[in-house]
């Protein structure tokens, strides 16, 4: 079977992403969301050339985010797309409602170690992002950084951090966890 997925889809994904977003700013900044999922996405690039992949990275966010469903990304840009968007969202974990936020990390994380490469490479790209946005932030505001979050215990974003260090099995020697894990320990040495 030959994989369809051309430049053409994926510029649709970046199209959707973008109208998705619209008008939602990354917390605490007036920075536009958009800029993380275009972010996540040159990651992914870095580590395959795989436009499905790079497609899944830019839609990473908009079911857990948006109006958007599984059902409407599948029929848009394929099911294996929409799996990996899918496996990105916290809210599809069961009883995700009735967890704290550590209890739904926690199994973010051990549902994380278990899932197949392209999954794994797809959240390096959106932990990687969001790690570069918090190192640079908490450089320049320092702890008052951390009361953006619901959760603004530094600690209990050290341990999340230091968790999804062991997720990323087999990427270890991509530029993308490199500086990942330099990032973490950098952030979050002297917490």
């Amino acid at each position: 079977m030959t994989n369809t997925f051309d430049q053409k889809k994926l510029d649709e994904a970046v199209a959707y992403a973008t109208k998705k977003h619209e008008g939602i700013k990354r917390k605490g900044t007036d920075i536009p969301y958009i800029v993380h999922p275009l972010e996540a996405m040159a990651i992914v690039e870095t580590i395959s050339h795989d436009k499905e992949l790079m497609a899944a990275a830019v839609l990473h966010d908009v079911i857990e985010d948006t109006d958007a469903t599984y059902d409407e990304i599948k029929e848009r840009f394929g099911k294996r797309v929409a799996d990996i968007v899918l496996s990105e969202s916290t809210t599809e974990i069961p009883n995700y409602k009735q967890m704290t936020w550590v209890e739904s990390r926690q199994k973010a994380i051990d549902l994380l170690k278990m899932a197949p490469i392209d999954v794994k490479i797809v959240a390096l790209g959106d932990k990687l992002s969001n790690m570069r946005a918090i190192h640079t932030d908490f450089k320049i505001l320092g702890d008052s950084f951390w009361q953006r979050f619901r959760v603004k215990d530094p600690k209990i974003h050290k341990w999340r951090y230091y968790e999804l260090l062991n997720c990323f099995e087999g990427l270890e020697n991509t530029n993308a966890y490199k500086e990942f894990k330099k990032l973490v320990i950098d952030t979050f040495n002297g917490v």
